[in-house]
């Protein structure tokens, strides 16, 4: 559905089908996609500015709309991404997408399996977990459950990269839109694909043991805006929390 948001191509029937409805009850759902997909882009600059060429985007969908690979060698040419994602449906266009580039990966796996997913020999040849790395958890933690297996994945994460490594991270939250988004929840639930709203706190809770870059976490639009941006009014109304992070 992110793809269908965000104006792309790359969806399918029963996807349209349920962003649709989703649409009904949120009315604003592409203009919240589209700030996260701009959050995005601007991490992954912030990170290619401090020297990073190396991207893992765990929870990737199909790469179009100013993808990270493309995003990344504008500042870093010889950027490396391995896009990692469980929906195997999303794996096969990604892969055709992306052909044969030999600097990027397409792997099919659940965030939650890191250990599996680090040792994994095809990410490896793509990842040098010597050399920092920017984690990107954009727009897919608000599908995993509270449990001790994220909270190992998550804790992994962080000990597998090296000091200067980063991770970029956006999260759904209800704030003051608690009943309209409890709507949204349910249309996910019925799809199979629970949401998971957290607070601020809570998203923090997660994320221990990482530095937060200033201004931390903070709602999407608010995070490093470009300069000429036009202030956002109303910050809050966008339901999602942004933060990059530092492994120090």
């Amino acid at each position: 559905m992110y793809d269908y948001f965000l104006g792309g191509t790359h969806n399918f029937a029963a996807d349209r089908a349920v962003a649709d409805r989703a649409v009904e009850l949120v009315p604003d759902v592409p203009r919240i996609a589209r700030a996260n997909r701009a959050f995005l882009g601007r991490a992954v600059r912030f990170a290619a500015g401090r020297g990073i060429r190396q991207f893992l985007d765990l929870g990737s969908g199909i790469p179009t709309a100013d993808p990270v690979h493309e995003t990344a060698r504008a500042i870093r040419p010889d950027a490396r991404v391995a896009y990692v994602d469980r929906e195997p449906t999303a794996v096969l266009h990604a892969r055709a997408i992306l052909g044969d580039d030999p600097a990027t990966v397409v792997l099919q796996a659940d965030l939650r399996r890191s250990r599996e997913l680090l040792d994994d020999p095809a990410l490896r040849a793509v990842i040098d977990l010597a050399e920092p790395v920017c984690v990107l958890m954009v727009a897919v933690l608000h599908f995993l459950p509270d449990g001790p297996e994220l909270t190992r994945a998550l804790r992994h994460y962080h000990d597998a990269v090296v000091p200067g490594s980063v991770l970029a991270v956006t999260h759904v939250t209800a704030g003051s839109r608690r009943e309209q988004l409890d709507r949204f929840a349910d249309l996910y639930q019925r799809t199979g694909t629970p949401l998971v709203m957290r607070d601020r706190a809570e998203l923090a809770a997660l994320l221990d043991g990482w530095e937060r870059v200033a201004p931390g976490i903070v709602h999407s639009p608010e995070w490093h805006p470009y300069p000429g941006t036009a202030p956002v009014a109303d910050p809050a109304s966008f339901a999602t929390l942004a933060g990059v992070f530092v492994r120090a």
